[in-house]
């Protein structure tokens, strides 16, 4: 095996390991994002159940909680519809940052590693094949690994899509609840 097919060999594992990295970093940096946005949603949820059982524990009679009832109940609908438009924006944006880095680089130092491999298994003397042949493996394993990366952010992006569509069908109902209530209100009057 001739030296400028070991170096291009080199080359292009030590760049499908950038790329790797570069993915590594992007889903490490969604999980934090993610992280700190439920600990957000989490402690506002937690202080907002805290605030509303206090207003609920202070209603006089059963009509006085009743209204409570209904006021408290769309700001969380709201909430809940922010967070969702939170979670489906940043998956998304991870996608983004996933396939962008896969179509920019990825498959042009494949196709790098590959002919390199192709080059190294034709001249190589006896018993290099097998280098070749567990270089060819390795790259292998590695588009497998992004493959599964790329349809991991697709299923994340489609989880976050589906939980927002899911959360804009409980608001609806609760705006239009919320609604007749005023108008009822209103109307006995």
């Amino acid at each position: 095996m001739s030296n400028p097919n070991i170096e291009q060999l080199t080359a292009a594992q030590k760049a499908n390991a950038e790329v790797m990295m570069a993915l590594m970093r992007t889903a490490f940096n969604g999980v934090e994002r993610l992280t700190a946005l439920n600990m957000a949603a989490s402690r506002e949820f937690f202080n907002n159940t805290v605030a509303n059982a206090q207003q609920l524990l202070s209603a006089k009679d059963a009509n006085e909680v009743a209204k409570l009832n209904s006021e408290l109940a769309q700001p969380n609908v709201d909430k809940l519809m922010s967070y969702s438009r939170s979670v489906y924006d940043l998956v998304s944006e991870m996608q983004k940052e996933i396939t962008s880095v896969m179509e920019a680089q990825y498959s042009t130092f494949t196709k790098t590693a590959e002919t390199a491999v192709e080059k190294a298994k034709a001249s190589a003397p006896v018993g290099g094949d097998v280098f070749a042949a567990t270089m060819q493996s390795m790259l292998g394993a590695s588009t497998k690994a992004f493959d599964q990366m790329t349809s991991m952010a697709k299923q994340l992006s489609d989880i976050a899509e589906a939980n927002l569509q899911a959360a804009s069908q409980v608001a609806a109902p609760a705006k239009k609840s919320a609604t007749a209530a005023a108008a009822k209100k209103a109307a006995a009057k």
